[in-house]
């Protein structure tokens, strides 16, 4: 496959996390295992480099890269809403089943309300990597 066809399959990849032109999109949890076509499809979306967990200015969107033994789930999610916008979404992005760090789904079902999250889809991210879309519930917006 071509660069160009690598990239617009990283772009399609991105789509489904419903991101738009001119977002910034904070990063949390890079490691070497993250799906790097996935990130180059955010920033070919968003038209920017991704922001880092230094950043200190508000966000649209926080991709968080969770694995199973990264240490607690809600502690993690609290932490990822301080700069988030009203209406901003979390995407918590986790192994699929099978793979090295997986996280149950009942592991986030149970800490999304605990950080007053709710949890509303999940997609396929990648070959290895779901993204779970996380957004304050209604009647706190």
């Amino acid at each position: 496959m071509t660069a160009a066809g690598d990239l617009d399959e990283a772009r399609a990849r991105a789509s489904r996390l419903g991101l738009d032109q001119g977002q910034t999109v904070q990063e949390i949890g890079y490691d070497d295992d993250v799906d790097e076509a996935l990130r180059s499809g955010v920033e070919a979306v968003i038209g920017s480099e991704l922001v880092d967990e230094d950043f200190d200015e508000v966000v649209d969107v926080v991709l968080m890269w969770w694995r199973d033994d990264d240490g607690d789930l809600v502690d993690a999610l609290v932490d990822s809403l301080g700069l988030l916008a009203d209406h901003g979404v979390v995407w918590l992005l986790t192994p699929k089943p099978g793979r090295d760090g997986h996280v149950e789904a009942e592991d986030i079902s149970d800490a999304a309300p605990t950080a007053g999250l709710q949890q509303t889809s999940t997609v396929s991210a990648g070959a290895n990597w779901q993204g779970t879309r996380l957004v304050a519930p209604r009647a706190k917006r």
